[in-house]
């Protein structure tokens, strides 16, 4: 067996028996999913993996984290590519919900606050439509900015917590598979990590058990543009970014929408594969036929 390959199963079996033990103990211990410890928990399971590639790359392996595991705050386009393209694929993905049957477009946000009919109390609703009605602005531009503002800080922050582990330290050790197959493999594992959290609720949960596998197709589709992002910038920062500004931006997608549910619209629904459908594709034309730097270049170069 090659040293990669130990490396990678190493890295990989730690992160899911460290994070699925975790849950599981949280569990035994009598943890409740709607409580603030589940929140914690959720926290701390994101910096799993960072905490792991470092193990392994410095403690076990004795190798260099900055170069290999791409640590670089050195700014260029890439980094800004990372931030305005969530905002991108939230509006191509609320556009894409409206094509689907029973959902309408509400500009007057109708649809979200009856979403919240039964989570609220009447007229705590009907103070947050007071509040948002007096705004110069309409709230979907206040949202847009709070969201950009939260993906460069405290979401990167969390987002770098995950990204060390897939863009960096796995990027690099899959790069032998090339560009395509390398992310749709980080992807699968990256979804599958989810497994878990899915099951108690998050992003689907009102379908926890197929959720697992809409979490692993999700994560298979955006892979290649997290991936594509971290390498162009030559930075995991850049996607740590993009990872965080992702996490930020689902409530553009569904505010001005009625309909639906989770698995058609919102970006994890079924709108959402299909607008990173078009980013994938779009990737795909923009380095085979624009960019002079191609990608494939990029990560056969990565250092050891």
């Amino acid at each position: 067996m090659s040293l990669r390959i130990k490396k990678i199963l190493l890295f990989t079996g730690l992160t899911f028996f460290i994070d699925w033990s975790l849950v599981a103990l949280y569990l035994v211990l009598g943890g409740k999913t709607d409580s603030a410890g589940m929140a914690l928990l959720a926290v701390f399971y994101m910096f799993v993996p960072m905490l792991v590639a470092i193990m392994v790359q410095r403690r076990i392996f004795k190798q260099p984290l900055l170069g290999p595991l791409g640590i670089s705050f050195k700014v260029n386009r890439w980094f800004f590519v990372a931030w305005f393209l969530p905002p991108v694929i939230a509006f191509v993905t609320m556009g894409i919900s409206l094509l689907m049957p029973g959902v309408t477009f509400t500009p007057d946000m109708s649809g979200f606050f009856n979403s919240l009919s039964g989570a609220i109390a009447p007229e705590q609703i009907e103070q947050a439509r007071q509040q948002l009605a007096g705004l110069p602005v309409h709230p979907l531009w206040f949202i847009l900015v709070l969201s950009l503002i939260a993906g460069t800080t405290v979401n990167a922050v969390a987002g770098f917590g995950e990204e060390l582990g897939w863009r960096g330290f796995l990027v690099k050790e899959l790069s032998f598979m090339g560009f395509w197959k390398s992310s749709l493999l980080i992807g699968f594992i990256w979804g599958l990590w989810h497994a878990p959290l899915v099951l108690l609720g998050l992003n689907y949960p009102h379908h926890p058990q197929l959720g697992v596998l809409l979490m692993v197709a999700w994560t298979v589709v955006m892979a290649p543009a997290f991936s594509y992002i971290r390498l162009k910038a030559k930075s995991v920062i850049a996607a740590a970014i993009f990872h965080g500004t992702i996490n930020a931006v689902p409530g553009l997608t569904v505010i001005l929408i009625t309909g639906g549910d989770e698995l058609t619209v919102g970006i994890t629904g079924l709108a959402g594969f299909i607008a990173f459908v078009i980013i994938n594709l779009s990737l795909f034309i923009f380095d085979r036929f624009i960019t002079r730097e191609r990608i494939g270049a990029i990560l056969s170069s990565l250092p050891d």
